[in-house]
């Protein structure tokens, strides 16, 4: 998952914002320290904002003047996990994995879950898909 962002020029370096996400905003003097800037806003505030369980917006914006910034993975599967899950509830979820309520919980926090292949498989069997990891360089 990336949300892109846009760099505005300025005389002591760029500004960075995303246009999907109106409270992410950093600055650099580089382009270069501009965009890791940009990497560890989004990641902070993404982070914070699932673990309080409130979802991003999609990414949708497009443009050649945009830099894409990737989604931590460790967050990108707590969202994509609360996506998943759709109107179902947490309990309804932990119960079909066989897991407490609070253990399901946490794997929707970013802050608190770390969910092995294992358990992502048994939730992807549970809600029907397939599971898909792919590392890439």
């Amino acid at each position: 998952m990336k949300y892109k962002c846009r760099l505005k020029h300025e005389e002591k370096g760029y500004f960075v914002e995303f246009p999907d996400l109106n409270n992410v905003f950093t600055e650099g003097k580089s382009i270069e320290e501009a965009l890791e800037n940009a990497y560890e806003a989004l990641n902070g505030v993404l982070e914070v904002e699932v673990s309080h369980g409130q979802l991003p917006a999609p990414p949708s914006a497009e443009g050649k003047d945009l830099y894409p910034i990737e989604v931590a993975p460790h967050i990108e599967i707590a969202i994509q996990l609360r996506n998943l899950r759709g109107r179902r509830s947490q309990k309804n979820i932990a119960e079909k994995l066989g897991l407490s309520y609070q253990a399901y919980q946490r794997l929707e926090n970013p802050l608190k879950g770390n969910p092995t292949i294992k358990t992502l498989e048994k939730i992807a069997k549970a809600l029907g898909l397939n599971l898909t990891v792919t590392l890439s360089a």
